[in-house]
C-alpha cells in the first residue's frame, strides 16, 4: 500500500475517543504518505499530500514524457484535480483527485 496510497478512495472507522484516535492514526499513517486532510466535529478525514505533484515528478524523474502537469482540470468538474504522464510504453497514466482543494490540502 506504500507505492500506491490513490488506489483508496475512503474507508471509515467508528472511534470511542475522537481525540485519542486522531492522535493514533496522525502517528500510524505518515509512513504512508497519508495526513490529516480535514476535521469536522464528529470524524477527521486522510489523505495523500498533494500526491499528484510527486506523482508527475517521479514519473518524469523515471523517464515519462509530460503529458499535463499538475493543476485543475475544470472542463471535467468544479473539483478535478489531476496530472498526467506517459510511460516508456507510451501508455498514459494519470493521478486524480475529486475533492475540494482545500479539503485535498487540510484545509
Amino acid at each position: 500500500m506504500t507505492g500506491a496510497p490513490e488506489m483508496l478512495d475512503h474507508l471509515s472507522v467508528g472511534v470511542v475517543d475522537l481525540e485519542r484516535a486522531r492522535s493514533f492514526y496522525d502517528a500510524v499513517l505518515a509512513p504512508l504518505g497519508y495526513g490529516r486532510v480535514n476535521d469536522l466535529e464528529s470524524s477527521s478525514g486522510y489523505g495523500p499530500d498533494r500526491a499528484h505533484d510527486a506523482f508527475h515528478r517521479a514519473a518524469l524523474e523515471a523517464g515519462a514524457i509530460d503529458e499535463g502537469a499538475p493543476g485543475p482540470r475544470p472542463q471535467y468538474h468544479a473539483h478535478y484535480y489531476a496530472a498526467y504522464a506517459v510511460d516508456p510504453d507510451g501508455n498514459r497514466i494519470e493521478a486524480v483527485c475529486h475533492r475540494p482543494p482545500e479539503e485535498d490540502r487540510g484545509g
